[in-house]
Order: C-alpha cells, then sequence, then structure tokens
C-alpha cells in the first residue's frame, strides 16, 4: 500500500490498526518450532480432550523446557481447540450451615466406589466398577463384568485390601451392591467405616462422580468394544495412562501415581513421548487381547 499509494508506513499502519513494530520486526521462530509444534498436534490427537495445559504437562515429562504461553500460542495458531473455563464449585452444606463432606485429608483416609454403565456394540449392557483414593485420585480398581452384585464389589475390594491396605472410610451411594448385609458385615469385621450420601444426592460423592466422568469422556465414548474382554484390556490400559501418565489438574499437573519422580537436585527422569504409547503399541501387537483370546 505505500508503493501504490505512497502514504507513510505510520499512516497505513494506523488505518489496518497494525503495530509499526510488528512490521518493521518479523517474528523470529525458534529452531525446535516445528518439532514442538507436530508434538503438540500428536498429543492433541490422541488425547482431544486434553487442553493445552494438560499436553504442556505431557511435553515436560517428555523433556521439552516450555512453559504454557507457548503451547498456547501454538494451540490456537493451529486452531486446536480450547476448552472453556468452569465455574468453581462452592463446598456442599446443610440449612444450618455445617459442612456435610467428609474431606480426605490423607492416602487411604476415604475411597470412594461407582458403577458406570455401557454398551458392546451388539448392544450387551456391561457394567464398570470404579474404585478411587480421593486423596491421591488414584484410581485403585477398574471392573469390568455383565452383572456386577455385591459379591463382586466384595472381591474386588478384596483384592486391594492384600494389595494396598485398608481405608479409613469407602464413600457411595445407596445402591443395593453396597448396602448388601454381606458387604456390611465384613467391613464392619475389618472396622472400615461407610460413608453413604444422601439418597439423590450424587455430588456428594464428587470425586468419584468426577472421575466417572473423565472415564466416560476419555475412554467410553471414544471406544466401541466388541466382546467383554476387549473392553477389559481396553480399561485396563486407559487405567494405566490415568494413574501414571495422565496430568492431574487438582495435582499441579502431575500424575497421580507418577513414574518418574523429581529428585532434591530438580533433575526429573523425564518420560519420552515414545513411552506414552507403549501400551497401545502392545494391545494392538496382541490381537488375542482384543479378540477374547
Amino acid at each position: 500500500m505505500c508503493q501504490v499509494y505512497g502514504y507513510s508506513q505510520r499512516r497505513i499502519c494506523k488505518a489496518l490498526g497494525q503495530s509499526r513494530g510488528s512490521y518493521r520486526k518479523p517474528r523470529k521462530h525458534r529452531s525446535d518450532e516445528k518439532a514442538l509444534t507436530e508434538d503438540i498436534i500428536r498429543l492433541a490427537s490422541k488425547y482431544g480432550r486434553y487442553g493445552y495445559k494438560r499436553i504442556t504437562a505431557l511435553l515436560k515429562a517428555a523433556g521439552w523446557h516450555i512453559n504454557h504461553k507457548r503451547v498456547e500460542r501454538i494451540w490456537r495458531q493451529e486452531g486446536l481447540k480450547v476448552p472453556n473455563r468452569h465455574k468453581k464449585r462452592g463446598r456442599l452444606y446443610l440449612n444450618d450451615g455445617s459442612c456435610i463432606r467428609l474431606r480426605p485429608c490423607w492416602k487411604d483416609h476415604v475411597w470412594s466406589y461407582d458403577f458406570v454403565a455401557d454398551r458392546l456394540h451388539d448392544g450387551t449392557k456391561i457394567r464398570f466398577l470404579t474404585v478411587i483414593d480421593e486423596y491421591t485420585r488414584e484410581c485403585l480398581k477398574l471392573k469390568v463384568g455383565y452383572k456386577l452384585k455385591a459379591h463382586n464389589v466384595l472381591e474386588a475390594l478384596t483384592d486391594i485390601f492384600i494389595e494396598r491396605g485398608l481405608p479409613d472410610y469407602i464413600r457411595s451411594d445407596n445402591g443395593s451392591e453396597f448396602t448388601a448385609k454381606v458387604l456390611q458385615d465384613w467391613l464392619k469385621r475389618l472396622d472400615v467405616k461407610t460413608a453413604f450420601i444422601t439418597p439423590g444426592s450424587p455430588w456428594e460423592n464428587g470425586y468419584n462422580e468426577s472421575f466417572n466422568g473423565k472415564f466416560r469422556d476419555e475412554l467410553l465414548s471414544q471406544e466401541s468394544f466388541y466382546t467383554l474382554e476387549e473392553a477389559r484390556v481396553l480399561t485396563d490400559q486407559w487405567r494405566y495412562h490415568y494413574n501414571h501418565i495422565r496430568p492431574h489438574t487438582s495435582l499441579g499437573y502431575k500424575p497421580p501415581a507418577p513414574l518418574a519422580k523429581i529428585k532434591d537436585k530438580g533433575i526429573a527422569n523425564a518420560q519420552p513421548l515414545s513411552l506414552i504409547t507403549t501400551n497401545q503399541e502392545h494391545y494392538n501387537s496382541t490381537p488375542g487381547l482384543l479378540n477374547g483370546g
């Protein structure tokens, strides 16, 4: 426009609403910009429900020395989705103003469990029992079956108790599987207290409900299960990723049970991006696992 109309640079930039500094000094791209962009796109494609902050945490774990601002710039430049921020939730109170939520204060203080329902490709109903530690956010168990009853819950808890020990409390709704006398008597003998939520108030079991939402959003809504065995394999794979790799916002974008622990001197054993797909490649290379073999 300066060459055609003969106007000054200052006047043209003012008319276009452009900074003269950006015109005189074009942006210089870093030497690693292309590689970083490729990694961001690859992770965003693999984990479609992750925002740029969680992608930043995965990149840092892989060895990138970056901050979230640079990732956000590339994220928007490539037209990737940026999830909307949610309104903060307040605490739960009774009418008299007293707090009714049992707050987890240490590891194995409060566990919670619940059921999630889904269907196989042919329409057959299946159920998932989810058990989490509310303090560490770790998923302790993901049991899959056509019908899960009180004795199945007892078996799942037995496996966890043997491996991890006993919790102080277990929180749940008032489903018949959780209120069954055989289960309640067994927990009472082990001195494990139960914390039942108010009927019709799932928000009182917020930690588990939040986990179930992530489980459905990131796995159940993305995968079509053809057999029960395939559902078990993919569920175990997702649970491993959730516990050891997936950054958790409430934990400072660290996984509940990280594979790499930061040492006192600040030197971390960073996990390369190749490890993130290790399990997927293992299951894909074992057809028998996915075909019920």
